[in-house]
């Protein structure tokens, strides 16, 4: 069975994550959170005081993008791959509301996208969900993990996100022509399963 690429792109907090985890793991790929490294370099920023309030200091991110090193290795305890910074496993500060809430404009950065797009991606899946559908997850996420979280302060940064992601000079956030449409708002996992699997399926088998 031939190898492909798999793209999978959408809305923030749609599970693109989990998803893209649990089909590689599935199928025995390797597996690349795209959205993870922009998240990891946002923190990476942050802890370095190249955030001053919400602008970047953008010349000194572009001079230190070579000592931000993302890796990803396997968790025995989850069967996902964990995010490491320089080393760090940082993968539960990456998804704070902090970080959360500073991504967006490191990732319209064009020279910290560049190593993160797949243009040639055999399949590609776009991925969305209502906003009030996706603050609930992030919300519920939070929770589960004994964190404090307001459901209205979630589903303004996911508007929020929404704007500036689909709003950005640089590859602004949209579907592709080549893409197919997953709309997961009113999907169960296994469903959502099911459905990625199918595609998969076509795809190998041409």
């Amino acid at each position: 069975m031939k190898k492909i690429t798999i793209a999978i792109d959408g809305f923030s907090s749609c599970g693109k994550s989990t998803m893209a985890k649990d089909l590689a793991r599935e199928i025995g790929y390797i597996y690349i959170d795209s959205g993870a490294m922009y998240r990891a370099v946002t923190l990476y920023s942050i802890e370095n005081g190249i955030f001053q309030g919400n602008d970047i200091d953008t010349e000194r991110l572009r001079k230190e993008i070579d000592n931000i090193h993302i890796s990803f290795q396997l968790n025995p305890e989850t069967g996902r791959p964990d995010t490491y910074l320089n080393g760090v496993n940082v993968e539960n500060k990456i998804r704070s509301m902090e970080v959360s809430s500073h991504v967006s404009p490191i990732a319209t950065l064009g020279f910290v996208r560049e190593a993160t797009v797949f243009p040639d991606a055999e399949l590609k899946i776009f991925v969305t969900a209502t906003p009030e559908i996706r603050a609930q997850r992030r919300y519920d996420e939070l929770k589960a993990k004994g964190q404090e979280a307001s459901f209205d302060e979630i589903l303004e940064n996911v508007k929020q996100r929404d704007y500036i992601d689909q709003n950005r000079e640089v590859s602004p956030l949209r579907k592709a022509d080549d893409a197919l449409l997953l709309d997961n708002t009113d999907m169960t996992i296994p469903q959502q399963k099911e459905w990625l699997q199918e595609q998969f399926n076509k795809i190998v088998k041409r």
